[in-house]
């Protein structure tokens, strides 16, 4: 029998719990990418239904209404109206939370106006008895004229029900709950005669909302009914409280609230949490056992990971027939990898923190306290979003900017977001901060290098600001948004959802750092292994001559590897370029791996690793960090790595733009070349000049 698909949309308000009915659904079967044409982010995943069927779900941006006042949420309404769109939704499943009904119910009930065949899913039950809240399920549904599923994605509970409420979709009504058009029956009327063959609400939608509606002819719709703004809103005003006198009268049928039974911890935590002085505090504080936790938890298995990778390295080489192909595997494959894989315990320790922080309700809360600063600066509240989110990765971050309204203002976030320190950084902090920073215990309780890399996070944090406090003087903000922010209950984060987060996160970082990692060691291998003329022909030979037998067996290999590498095609590459990063105490191994590492951050420590392995002669077994540890200025004898090129290039990478995949989005989000070209130039040159002080000072 032939497997039946049904395409579901699953739609809801902000904070509704949607995410966690999605993964409920969905597990670990889920795709992340953009929406075709546009940067918002779309999660897509597919779950088996009864009776051989299964469902293709599509996670649209949390939206509050049909209403639109930003981008993603026009991604909603699009999708919805265009009955052509190859996503178009069999059913729409809307997620609500039990504690938020009213407002939800707004949106349900416009979905209903679309004659969508729609699903109430009513999360959070768990709460409700301890909330004093008891439902009139089919009052409810006789109301609302639709079928509900009482879901608590929390425990579980309810998921089956749902599934089967999907698969049986054909039989729900399509009847709208109430008729919007009451509130003008002339107008509605005249609209109705000029279009008998469209939906009367989706004719409403074309002439309210700035979207892009596929088949229907805009122009004619507004020649024939334009309206005045004023005029328009007033209209819509009258709709919405329309709807919120049918969601009222519903509610107070179907729904009863037992205040005395209700037992609320969310106020007093709020007292605490967002406290003008204490929530500073708490956040400082709670950031402070993150970066502790992520050097102390991670350092076993990382250090596990790396002398893994080493012996495969090492037997590779040892065991394989001698030749190129096993040149390439054993120092330019591996390595490369290598150099990434050993940071996957710190990434999915870092994105466990974030999703427990948001799971929790807690990164509301950072928000709100947040919004304090960033309005001095002229920072919209909205930038903190993100800003926090920055610290996975600065696309989506950038993207997240779609919600600012105020142009200049989603400028201004956009520009300064790539300061924010990001996962692709932790690989380069990590190693460096382990060469240059002791394993130490101060004041009795903290880790050394865990609160270097909270600074490195505040240095971050700091640009950022300082970037904004320019620009906002440049480009003279005259227009101030103002910020509302919806702060969710309190909950115990679900495992299931950071297990979900921490994994496809992880995954993401590896899969996508690991093909650029993958390309360039292949490059850095060759380009290491081959050189102009003769020289690396002749290297045994010349450094013999030179050294006859004074140097050891070991020391000999290492020499004739180091004169190999150095008369590389990437060591001419690299010769070239040192005049210009010597004053910053680099040499011309770091400078190839700041120039590979333009394509991602991350890659630094992959070029390095495949380097030092190109240039290594010994068959030793050391370790990339090791061999960072042991590399030497041979005209001074100084190790490179010391504490002043060390400290350098932490606040290189701390400032500088070295991520072409972000000057990307930034050039689809401004639809111009000139603001990744100013981000570019600007954020290359401030890096440059802190580096280029800090090392003169240092040294």
């Amino acid at each position: 029998m032939a497997t039946r698909t049904i395409k579901i949309s699953l739609i809801g308000n902000p904070n509704t719990g949607k995410t966690s009915v999605f993964n409920q659904l969905t597990g670990l079967n889920q795709q992340v990418g953009n929406y075709p044409g546009i940067t918002v982010e779309r999660k897509q995943g597919s779950v088996r239904l009864p009776g051989n069927t299964k469902g293709v779900i599509l996670d649209l941006p949390g939206t509050y209404s049909l209403n639109a006042s930003s981008m993603d949420e026009n991604v909603v309404i699009e999708l919805l109206l265009n009955r052509n769109d190859k996503d178009f939704p069999d059913v729409a499943v809307v997620v609500t939370d039990v504690e938020n009904l009213k407002r939800n119910l707004l949106l349900f009930t416009q979905i209903k106006d679309l004659e969508i065949p729609a699903i109430l899913v009513i999360n959070m039950a768990d709460r409700m008895e301890r909330k004093g809240i008891s439902l009139n399920i089919p009052l409810l549904e006789e109301r609302l004229k639709t079928k509900i599923a009482l879901v608590s994605s929390r425990k579980g509970t309810g998921i089956t029900k749902l599934k089967e409420l999907i698969t049986e979709y054909a039989s729900l009504s399509t009847e709208p709950c109430l008729n919007a058009s009451s509130i003008d029956p002339e107008y509605f009327g005249r609209l109705r005669n000029a279009f008998p063959n469209q939906l009367l609400y989706k004719l409403w939608l074309v002439i309210t909302q700035d979207v892009n509606f596929g088949q229907l002819e805009r122009n004619e719709i507004e020649d024939s009914f334009t309206k005045s703004k004023s005029e328009l809103k007033r209209l819509q005003q009258k709709e919405t409280i329309k709807r919120y006198q049918f969601i009222n009268d519903t509610l107070k049928q179907g729904m009863t609230v037992d205040t005395a039974k209700a037992k609320d911890l969310r106020a007093k935590l709020d007292r605490i949490l967002t406290h003008k002085i204490f929530g500073y505090l708490i956040f400082f504080a709670i950031l402070l056992v993150i970066f502790q936790s992520i050097f102390a938890w991670s350092s076993v298995p990382m250090d596990l990971i790396d002398e893994g990778f080493t012996w495969l390295s090492s037997y590779t080489s040892n065991n394989l027939p001698p030749g190129k192909l096993t040149e390439l595997i054993a120092e330019g494959i591996i390595p490369g990898i290598g150099g990434v894989v050993i940071f996957i315990p710190q990434i999915a320790f870092l994105f466990f923190f974030i999703s427990i922080l948001e799971e929790s309700g807690y990164m509301s809360r950072v928000v709100f306290l947040m919004d304090r600063i960033m309005k001095r600066f002229g920072l919209s509240g909205k930038s903190v979003v993100p800003l926090i989110s920055g610290t996975a990765c600065a696309i989506p971050a950038i993207m997240a900017a779609r919600n600012i309204e105020n142009w200049r203002e989603r400028l201004i976030t956009i520009l300064v977001t790539p300061f924010t320190t990001c996962s692709a950084r932790l690989p380069v902090y990590a190693i460096l901060i382990s060469l240059i920073i002791p394993q130490r215990t101060v004041w009795g309780i903290f880790n050394l290098q865990g609160l270097t890399l909270m600074l490195l996070y505040l240095l971050g944090f700091l640009g950022a600001i300082g970037a904004a406090i320019i620009l906002n003087k440049i480009l003279k903000t005259k227009f101030k948004s103002f910020f509302v922010a919806e702060m969710p209950n309190y909950k115990m984060p679900l495992a299931k959802n950071v297990g979900i987060t921490v994994v496809e996160k992880t995954k993401a970082f590896v899969y996508g750092a690991g093909k650029i990692i993958l390309a360039i060691s292949i490059i850095i291998w060759f380009l290491g292994s081959h050189g102009p003329g003769d020289k690396m022909e002749r290297a045994e030979q010349i450094i013999t001559e030179q050294y006859g037998n004074s140097l050891g067996e070991d020391k000999l290999k290492d020499a004739i590897a180091s004169y190999k590498l150095e008369n590389s095609y990437i060591g001419h590459i690299g010769k070239s370029i040192e005049p210009a990063i010597r004053p910053l105490g680099y040499d011309w191994k770091i400078g190839i791996a700041i120039v590979t590492s333009f394509a991602a951050r991350e890659v630094f420590v992959g070029t390095l690793a495949t380097i030092y392995t190109i240039g290594s002669g010994a068959d030793d077994e050391a370790t990339i960090k090791e061999r960072m540890k042991q590399e030497t200025n041979p005209e001074t004898g100084q190790k490179v790595f010391n504490f002043a090129t060390g400290i350098s290039l932490l606040l290189f990478y701390a400032f500088a733009m070295q991520c072409m995949s972000t000057l990307a989005v930034t050039k689809k989000e401004t639809n111009s070349w000139k603001w990744p070209a100013i981000q570019l130039f600007s954020m290359s040159i401030f890096a440059y000049l802190v580096s280029l002080i800090a090392y003169q000072l240092l040294k």
